[in-house]
This record gives C-alpha cells, structure tokens and sequence, in this order.
C-alpha cells in the first residue's frame, strides 16, 4: 500500500466517516455527489492525491479500453454528476445510472441505510433517476475524452410503464438517446433491480427474449453487459447468458443486490432496525452468492463471455477473488463508503505490486 492511500484511508476512517455516518445516509450521498461535481476543475490535485498511474493495470475487454479494472457500479452517481470525476478518484471505469426514460423521484423514504456490522448498505431507490434526457444534457456538457464511462439502463419506475411492451418501449427510448454519444463506452441492461413495481420480471426468459430482440434492432455499437440477480438458480442464469449470447451480448456484470433477509452476513440487529422496511442488501451480503455464479458461469462459457464481478469488494483480496473465480473486471460502491475514496487507488496499488 503506499503512503498517501494509506493516510487517506486513516483519515477518512478515523474523522470523515464517524461524522458522515451521524446524519442520513441518503442526505450524506448528496453531499458528497455535489462536493465532487463542485472539484471538477482541479482534476489534476485529485488525481495526484487519490490515483495510481500504472499502464500495466490496463485492461482490454470486448474492445473496450479500462485504464484499469477497478471501477464504480451503477447506483451512486445515478444522475450523471460524477462522470468527470471518478476517473481522477481511480476508477478504471465509472457507470452512471441506473437510467430510465422517464424521471423518477424515488421510492418512500427512508431508501438507504447504513449497516456497518454486516458491511453493507440498505437500498430502495427503485431506480432514482432524473430521466435520460436530462442525464444527457448533463453529461454532454461534461468534458469525458478519454474516460470510460458506461450507461445503465433500466425501465422507469412509474405506474404507466406497467407491462413488458411498454417496459421495453421504455428500454429502446434510453438507448436511443445514448448509443450516438461518443462518452458511453458501455452500457449495462438492468433487468435485476430489486426494488421497482413491474409486475412482471425480464428474468422470466420469455420475457427476456423480447427484450433483446428488441434491443438487437436498435443496432448498438457499444457493448452490453446484462446485470444478473445475485440469487438465481445457476441453471436458469445459464440459460439467460445463453440468450443473451445468442443475440450477440457477451457482457454480464455478477450480480446485483441480495433479498434473502436470511443471509449469514446480516447483523441481526441491524436486520432487526429495516424489518418493517422495503429494500435489499449491497455489499458483503452479496459477495459469496456473486462470486460462486461468476465462477460457474465462466466455467460453463469460457472465453465466450466477458464478466465483471460487482459485490463485496471491500479491499485487494476481495478484489482478487472475484478474478480468480473468472472476472475479467470489478466493480464496488460499498466498499468504498466504508473504507473511503482512495480504496481504488489502494487496490489498484497492490494488485500493481502483486503482478510486478
């Protein structure tokens, strides 16, 4: 670990974090979001504080160019205010979104909680998003030459859009808006959030297949990574990747936030604090699930797929799991709200110091 990641993270842990987690989660994001909007302009001071600058950390994948492969999952810069800087954190790659055609306010308050005993953090934004064009505007005016920035993309959570064919009209209206822009790099398919109201579910593979087809129609240069539930049936993940293969989606991102409140990672007390609330679990809840599918996928699919490992990842060894079980790239958001902003930096480090 060098230095300043290490004097970072002590001060982060030791006096940022113990008066952030005194006020609401959610308020203590927005914050912060708008702290690191407001740094924009003085990339090169962040950059030279947080990052590690090792083109041997490079990653190509699907074609695509990561300056590393530790990047930002989609559910903390859901609107578009980060992309510029994320890369100067230390990412290799940033998404934002997830993103829907229409806005969204978001579901009932509260709908994020801290659950620091079980590493984790309660969710139920249900897709929390200012609506893609707005997201647009935004990010055009944003300087992202030469950053690797992904869109998420998922079906507006609101009453109208409330069968599979307007959920998928819904889907096609935010990739049309984004497939032209030169700044998305790559997208990810949420058909996996857990915390929105569609009746139905695109993990049913009927429902799935319309979805692609159409999506196929629409003719996107761009790679797509499909973000899988993390309880699922691994046969019936094997036969969504299938699918997906079958119309030319080689991406998968393992996997998304855990439901079952039986899970041995959760803190029976912190459980106890969201018993009567609506939501699901980031974090270390989701890792082992996570980690057992990318290990099987990649051993039923080889070389055909290229996967990412999103869950857990809450410091170097967690990271190197997710690779030696078959991703190809990371992702964390968790991780980085418990141990601090320089924890890319710091992985990126060490797996640099391991493979030298």
């Amino acid at each position: 670990m060098s230095l300043k990641h290490k004097v970072i993270g002590s001060l982060y842990r030791s006096i940022v974090k113990p008066v952030a987690f005194q006020f609401d989660a959610e308020k203590v994001h927005d914050a912060f979001t708008a702290i690191g909007e407001s740094l924009e302009g003085f990339l090169p001071i962040v950059r030279a504080i947080f990052a590690t600058n090792d083109e041997g950390m490079e990653r190509e994948v699907l074609g695509i160019k990561f300056k590393n492969p530790v990047g930002l999952a989609a559910g903390f810069d859901y609107n578009g205010h980060l992309a510029e800087i994320m890369s100067s954190i230390g990412f290799g790659f940033n998404t934002v979104g997830t993103v829907t055609a229409k806005p969204y306010a978001g579901n009932p308050l509260p709908r994020l909680k801290r659950l620091p005993k079980s590493k984790s953090l309660f969710v139920n934004k249900g897709f929390k998003s200012e609506g893609a064009e707005a997201i647009a505007k935004r990010l055009d005016k944003k300087q992202l030459d030469g950053h690797t920035v992904g869109v998420s993309v998922g079906s507006s959570n609101v009453p109208e859009v409330n069968t599979i064919s307007k959920a998928i009209e819904d889907y096609s209206a935010t990739f049309n808006i984004f497939k032209d822009k030169k700044y998305a790099s790559y997208f990810e398919l949420n058909i996996s959030c857990p915390n929105t109201n569609m009746p139905e579910s695109f993990q049913d593979l009927k429902n799935f297949d319309l979805l692609i087809r159409e999506v196929a129609k629409l003719k996107i240069d761009q790679p797509i990574f499909v973000k899988m539930p993390n309880e699922i049936d691994i046969e019936k993940s094997n036969s969504l990747v299938r699918m997906a293969i079958t119309h030319g989606i080689r991406g998968f991102i393992f996997s998304n936030l855990a439901k079952d409140r039986t899970n041995i990672c959760l803190d029976k007390d912190e459980l106890a604090s969201v018993a009567n609330l609506k939501g699901n679990f980031s974090g270390k809840p989701t890792e082992r699930s996570g980690n057992i599918l990318l290990r099987k996928t990649r051993k039923t699919f080889g070389k055909d797929v290229a996967l990412i490992g999103c869950g857990g990842v809450f410091n170097t060894e967690d990271a190197k799991a997710k690779f030696d079980t078959g991703a190809d790239l990371v992702q964390l958001i968790t991780g980085m709200v418990y141990m601090g902003p320089q924890i890319t930096g710091k992985i990126n480090s060490e797996l640099s110091c391991k493979t030298s």
